[in-house]
């Protein structure tokens, strides 16, 4: 018999993390949906309870400790306990991206970064999947069971031109991740990351085409940098995810951090 699972996922109201939770209330999970949109995630659990699955939809915000002990009190007695966290909110903000790759005295370059924007990306990926981690690891480890999976970027193996706080906070994902593996080790919690590589989705849209559709030169670079040749499809997650989530095949498995990016983080470019 399958044992019953409480899967929590923050940033569920995304692309990515919306199919995530797509595929384990599918499979027969309870999913917890977490975003600052409570409306998006609302209307996701919905849509899955009418397909006769289970989920539900909580609004609140990964940077503030008490939202996130609200939605956790309200889960476990909607649901259950979790016995599986995905660190899914995360973004980027055009106050810490320069306008070139290199310093050429352009409109904003490194100088012109703000420490707000600095301090909002490093906050939402870091200290957003930090608080989460405490908030809901707490009865992973009173049972001595669970697993949590972080999101990192393939730009945590190298930096990307343009986003040094968004790359240097994935980096922090990744190294913390190690982190939490080691010091859970011996309370049943495992601890992993995927490090997607570069997917469509409505956050980067802009990033990767132009109005008419055609391929931005960002974008031409990037393919030209995976040997795949594509971008990816938020269903290429799930496998990755699945895995990572599940003992019976990866029990041994602690402290990865696994690239999902078409061989991107594997390309020295020649």
């Amino acid at each position: 018999m399958k044992k019953e699972r409480v899967i929590v996922i923050t940033g569920a109201g995304g692309v990515l993390c919306g199919e995530i939770a797509r595929f384990f209330a599918m499979n027969g999970d309870k999913v917890a949906l977490i975003d600052k949109n409570g409306d998006s995630v609302c209307r996701l659990a919905s849509e899955l309870n009418q397909k006769g699955f289970t989920a539900k939809g909580y609004e609140a915000d990964v940077l503030n400790k008490a939202s996130l002990e609200s939605a956790r009190d309200k889960i476990t007695a909607d649901l259950g306990a979790c016995t599986v966290l995905i660190n899914g909110a995360g973004g980027n903000n055009p106050m810490a991206t320069t306008d070139s790759e290199m310093y050429e005295r352009e409109a904003k370059s490194f100088f012109e970064l703000t420490k707000d924007g600095v301090d909002f990306v490093f906050n939402l990926n870091f200290m957003g999947t930090f608080l989460t981690t405490q908030v809901f690891a707490k009865s992973m480890a009173d049972k001595k069971s669970g697993a949590i999976i972080n999101i990192s970027s393939m730009n945590a193996f190298a930096p990307l031109t343009k986003i040094p706080a968004y790359s240097a906070s994935k980096a922090g994902v990744s190294n913390f991740t190690q982190w939490l593996a080691v010091y859970f080790a011996k309370s049943g919690i495992r601890v992993n990351a995927i490090a997607p590589g570069f997917f469509a989705t409505a956050q980067n849209k802009t990033l990767l085409f132009n109005q008419d559709g055609s391929l931005t030169a960002r974008s031409d670079k990037i393919l030209k940098n995976t040997p795949m040749g594509r971008f990816g499809e938020a269903k290429e997650l799930l496998g990755a995810v699945d895995f990572l989530a599940n003992d019976s095949e990866s029990g041994f498995v602690t402290g990865v951090v696994l690239p999902v990016d078409g061989g991107f983080s594997a390309f020295s470019g020649v």
